[in-house]
């Protein structure tokens, strides 16, 4: 177990340029760790959610413009530099990204079957992560795609598709919608909450004809 650790230790300070470094190169590979896991702390618990991306831009993520981030987002502790999230996606509560892979202190398994790994793993524009989701190490989730909530993503995702499940299966295409919008007035009327002032109507017109019925 000791060794295991200290070859883990060895890898992540060749990493970060502190392998020829001595105590000095341990202490500042501590003293990086430390740091980023107050900045990943901050940026999973911080009420603005401009704030959060801010915070996880200083970690190395790179973010482009109107993304969410909603709370508990965990994107990879080791090389947060490595993630890419493009402009106008949105990462659900919960939602963990990879960079990674290290299946722990076990050197049978890493030599044989599942050696470690770093990856770019990159979220392209308008792509929607709900809540949940786990994304691993290397992949690409496609321009405004959806990945349904709780789903562990394992391969890449095409452009506008829809994905759900463990591991992600393609639910279907995505295909453009007509209009939904209704007034605010009537959503009030219907007891229902309106964000953005749209809501799905083919739901509404059959609650329209049940109340007709009563």
């Amino acid at each position: 177990m000791e060794d295991c650790e200290k070859l883990d230790r060895q890898a992540l300070m060749e990493i970060y340029g502190y392998r020829n470094k001595g105590v000095l190169g341990v202490v500042r590979l501590y003293c990086r760790q430390m740091f980023g896991l107050v900045l990943s702390s901050l940026a999973r618990k911080a009420p603005p959610p401009g704030l959060r991306v801010a915070l996880q831009r200083a970690r190395g993520v790179k973010i482009g413009k109107h993304v969410y981030l909603a709370f508990n987002v965990d994107i990879d502790n080791i090389r947060p530099d490595l993630v890419t999230i493009e402009d106008h996606a949105a990462i659900g509560e919960h939602g963990m990204i990879f960079t990674h892979s290290n299946p722990g202190w076990c050197t049978e398994i890493k030599e044989k079957y599942f050696p470690p790994f770093f990856a770019p793993t990159t979220i392209k524009r308008g792509a929607w992560v709900a809540p949940g989701c786990i994304i691993l190490a290397g992949l690409t989730i496609g321009e405004v795609s959806v990945v349904g909530a709780g789903a562990v993503v394992t391969r890449d995702i095409k452009p506008y598709t829809l994905v759900a499940g463990n591991p992600a299966r393609v639910i279907r295409n995505l295909e453009p919608r007509a209009d939904t919008r209704i007034p605010i007035e009537q959503s009030r009327k219907l007891g229902r909450r309106v964000y953005y002032g749209q809501m799905d109507t083919t739901r509404l017109k059959g609650e329209d004809d049940r109340h007709g019925a009563q």
